[in-house]
């Protein structure tokens, strides 16, 4: 994730912060010193560093806050809170055309990953709206980069409008835009042209496509990989083309996040999207106050809420979680539980939005291979129905037959049954709103330390509102029947 040493070094001001029976201006000082260098060190821009810090020591240097009950976990709420105003306050929903079509220009530099996220949107919005798109290829520069939209669209059975490298990009897009008219696609997607850097002909293409078209967004997509520059490449389209919002791509690569934070004060203009994930379902809405609340260490549990209600069946889901909760929870429902986490993506994505998992050390290097997956299912595969049904019956001579049946070494097979029994046992506590199971995985502390705890307690509140509408969701739906 892009701000893991952001979050450990924010983290480790905090705690320190914390730990200090009384907050003095020196300790508040300090603290902002470490808040500034960190946010310095993840590529944040001077100026965006320099106002946020003035900020925060304003507003924590109040009497109130520094004399008053837990000033540190109050100072805490002011930076998570600046945070969030810095990103943006709160998610920016797509424009939409009042007649369709909606037109959506995806502009940005070459390698920035536009292709793939027009995709990515696409796919969003066949899912969620029921749309109809309709892609345009205007790049007639770039090799190869028609046959990449058409690969793209392919995979997610959206049609291309094309006509080869040799016309004007303009009149590509105007007679694209008709089709779209003919065949009442109600979403139009134009893949422009990127270059290296800007340079005054693209500007002068796009300009002019923006005249033709008049479209509801431009989006930029921006490479959060390249730090700083992000920022400057924003600000280089938005001079020139006024645009509407802003997709990140590469977020879970290996960069310090500072263009994330940088892009909306610099620019005024919104992060909507973000892309973690090479898979074409992973674009996710921009939410500042989740964002702000993974760089503070504290997870971010509603966006993987919502990937689980996006991937799981309801019913199926109340009768895993009864399962879990009377102890019942069989090998037949962990192959389905399986599936259905595949489909939220990798699995150490899924984690690090827990609390306080970000940086925790179980997960320094954790890289999970989708083999693991395929062996472990080897293994329930080869158990007769009668062991997946009842978990208890896996004796000595039982583990070695499973071993052999899945081609795997008896230790893994050991391994994968101890893992299965002690998540049976946590998963029983946690939802019975007990996580007492999940301090015990972490030597008796919760990870992310009073924020992970309250985090978690959050989480237990929302659990058990849950559990209600559910349970009321479902007899309702009994009725129906």
């Amino acid at each position: 994730m892009a701000f893991e040493g952001l979050t450990e070094r924010l983290q480790k001001a905090m705690e320190k912060l914390r730990r200090k029976p009384k907050v003095t201006e020196a300790d508040l000082r300090e603290t902002m010193r470490e808040i500034r260098l960190a946010l310095l060190e993840a590529d944040v821009n001077f100026k965006v560093v320099k106002d946020f810090v003035k900020t925060v020591r304003e507003k924590a240097a109040g009497a109130d806050v520094l004399k008053g009950l837990n000033p540190a976990q109050q100072i805490v709420k002011i930076v998570n809170d600046e945070l969030t105003k810095l990103m943006g306050e709160e998610a920016v929903p797509l424009n939409k055309a009042k007649h369709i079509p909606t037109v959506i220009m995806m502009v940005g530099l070459q390698g920035a990953g536009k292709t793939t996220t027009a995709g990515k949107l696409a796919l969003r919005l066949k899912n969620e709206d029921h749309a109809r798109p309709l892609f345009i290829a205007a790049d007639v520069y770039r090799p190869a980069a028609i046959t990449q939209l058409q690969q793209v669209a392919a995979q997610i059975d959206v049609p291309v409008f094309e006509q080869g490298t040799d016309v004007d990009p303009v009149d590509i897009v105007k007679a694209g835009m008709e089709v779209a008219k003919e065949n009442h696609n109600d979403y139009v997607i134009i893949d422009t042209a990127g270059r290296l850097q800007i340079d005054e002909q693209l500007m002068d293409e796009l300009a002019n496509i923006k005249e033709l078209t008049n479209p509801d967004e431009i989006l930029l997509v921006i490479d959060s990989m390249t730090g700083q520059n992000a920022v400057n490449t924003a600000e280089g389209f938005d001079d020139k083309l006024d645009i509407t919002g802003v997709v990140l791509t590469k977020l879970d690569g290996d960069t310090r996040g500072g263009a994330a934070m940088s892009i909306r004060a610099v620019t005024g203009k919104p992060i909507k999207f973000v892309g973690e994930g090479e898979k074409m379902e992973d674009l996710d809405v921009f939410h500042p106050d989740r964002m702000a609340s993974r760089i503070l260490g504290m997870g971010d549990m509603m966006t993987l809420i919502e990937k689980a209600q996006k991937n799981f069946d309801e019913e199926q889901a109340q009768e895993t979680m009864d399962k879990m909760r009377e102890n019942t929870f069989d090998y037949n429902d962990f192959l389905e539980q399986m599936d259905q986490v595949t489909k939220m993506g990798p699995l150490e994505n899924i984690l690090k939005m827990m609390p306080g998992m970000a940086n925790n050390p179980a997960l320094k290097n954790l890289n999970i291979d989708p083999k693991q997956f395929a062996h472990i299912k080897a293994i329930v595969l080869s158990m007769t129905p009668e062991e997946r049904e009842n978990p208890d019956l896996m004796n000595p001579s039982r583990r070695r037959r499973l071993a052999a049946g899945a081609g795997r070494p008896i230790v893994e097979v050991n391994r994968m049954i101890k893992q299965f029994n002690q998540m049976r046992k946590m998963m029983k506590q946690v939802t019975n709103g007990n996580f007492n199971g999940m301090q015990n995985m972490f030597g008796g502390q919760m990870p992310g330390g009073k924020m992970g705890q309250m985090a978690m307690n959050r989480m237990a509140r929302k659990m058990k509102k849950d559990k209600q509408k559910r349970i009321k969701k479902l007899r309702k739906l009994r009725k129906k029947k």
